[in-house]
């Protein structure tokens, strides 16, 4: 018995030579091994389930501004029509130059908006989306990660089934993984009236996926191709502070409309065209700008299917960017190297660089990892404050008096390189005070972590966090 079991142990080590082809970061390849090779059976499992972190997907290209090319050739012109252009030369140099560096990390032009609404709470956002589907024309498309089927998502699934009734084009993505408590029995309704549902189901052996580990976290809305929702929020009663166990919920989503939301239809396009091989192309889905342009809006859409890494390289630049302040709200806190390198050099050289850290969240154990990173932060110069009031999943990132960067990435690993995420970078100093003086009130609700009072913690908190903390590229 124990020769069989020595003999299947040493098999598994046949996923190593997977692990090291996949050409992994050092880090990354150091904790799978660890895994495999001092974890016995569970560690060779969770890598066949949560090992890999690319795939090659189709995608709609509309436009030849998007055709296939090397991620090191700039997007042509660097904007998509006069209006942004217009609005592009009226930017310093500096600030241009950084937009054209965007352009080309992310393979997307710069684009505009006429308006740029910040939602504050579920009740701002929850009103608005239900006011655009009320008024929808000719299409609704939701993407969530998270979709509950308690009385926020039933209500939300008769506004959608009203709309279908009313012969709008309805087509709602859940992420397969994101929404497993979702019961597609209470979907009979919706898909009786013509509404369009699927899963963006990375476990799908059948269409030879088998990619547990890559979700879809994106938070997207676009209504009629004229009104579009990104950011942090999910439906569920948690979002609106019904859930006694978790409390108040603090998160942010943008509403805007304009050029920008052609550029934020494409991206649904091209997951709604995986998810269900539809091609979403005509015309009506991309109306033409009515409106004027008055602000930059830069689309940061990241996943495993870009292997240039978009969204952490945007974030590096904008900490690379700043001179006065960089404030960043995230839900979970595993930075990799690079992001933890720009945010040291960033308050080393004088920069007020704040970090607000969620207290709790629904994966406790992330929360010890954070930790584990906390102090060589305070040596920096950089400041944490950990949110005590409740849940604060929001992902804001503002720098200077400008820019600031709403979405549904975390900084952490998964963010970074496992899950589709997305972002939206603009340009604003009205928006940008909007949202700094919505975190000014969340720091006075949060607890700012001392240098000298976190190095007394006690060792079973350090250990914790020591032996944590080489599971992060996994987690």
């Amino acid at each position: 018995m124990k020769t069989a079991l020595l003999i299947l142990y040493l098999a598994t080590w046949g996923f190593i030579p997977h692990l090291l082809l996949l050409k992994k970061r050092p880090s990354a390849t150091l904790a799978w091994l660890w895994a495999i090779v001092f974890i016995p059976f569970l560690g060779s499992l969770a890598y066949f389930a949560l090992g890999t972190d690319r795939l090659k997907r189709r995608r709609l290209r509309r436009r030849s501004l998007y055709s296939a090319r090397s991620t090191r050739q700039p997007v042509p012109d660097g904007a998509t029509d006069e209006a942004t252009k217009g609005l592009l030369k009226g930017l310093p140099r500096r600030d241009q130059q950084f937009l054209q560096l965007l352009s080309r990390i992310n393979q997307l032009p710069v684009s505009s908006s006429d308006s740029l609404r910040i939602l504050q709470d579920s009740k701002e956002f929850y009103s608005a989306l239900e006011a655009r589907i009320r008024g929808a024309r000719h299409h609704v498309h939701l993407e969530f990660y998270v979709w509950n089927g308690d009385e926020t998502g039933a209500r939300f699934l008769e506004l959608l089934t009203d709309a279908a009734r009313r012969k709008v084009e309805v087509r709602l993505l859940l992420d397969g993984v994101g929404s497993h408590g979702f019961s597609e029995s209470l979907l009979s309704g919706f898909t009786a009236a013509g509404g369009r549902f699927s899963w963006f189901q990375s476990l799908d052996p059948k269409r030879s996926r088998f990619f547990l580990n890559l979700r879809n976290h994106r938070k997207l809305q676009i209504v009629d191709g004229t009104s579009a929702f990104v950011g942090g929020m999910n439906i569920g009663r948690e979002y609106e502070g019904l859930d006694p166990g978790l409390g108040h919920w603090r998160d942010v989503q943008i509403e805007v409309d304009g050029k920008v939301v052609s550029e934020l239809q494409d991206v649904f396009a091209d997951d709604w065209f995986f998810a269900t091989g539809e091609k979403i192309s005509a015309a009506q889905y991309f109306p033409p700008t009515t409106g004027g342009a008055r602000h930059i809006v830069s689309v940061v859409p990241g996943g495993p299917d870009r292997r240039n890494e978009p969204i952490s390289k945007s974030i590096v630049s904008l900490l690379n960017e700043a001179t006065t302040r960089v404030w960043i709200a995230t839900g979970y806190f595993v930075p990799d190297d690079v992001v933890l390198a720009a945010l040291e050099l960033a308050a080393s050289r004088g920069v007020d660089v704040r970090l607000l850290i969620s207290e709790k969240n629904d994966h406790p154990w992330l929360v010890v990892v954070g930790r584990s990173y906390y102090g060589e932060l305070l040596a920096a110069g950089v400041r944490i404050f950990e949110y005590s009031a409740g849940i604060n999943h929001a992902k804001v990132m503002l720098a200077d008096e400008h820019w600031a960067m709403v979405g549904s990435a975390n900084l952490d690993y998964r963010s970074m390189r496992l899950n589709f995420e997305l972002n939206l970078l603009f340009h604003s100093a009205a928006r940008n005070g909007e949202l700094a003086r919505t975190l000014e009130h969340d720091f006075a609700l949060s607890q700012e972590i001392e240098q000298a009072s976190f190095a007394r913690r006690p060792f079973s908190k350090k250990f914790a966090e020591a032996a944590l903390r080489p599971l992060s590229p996994m987690l």
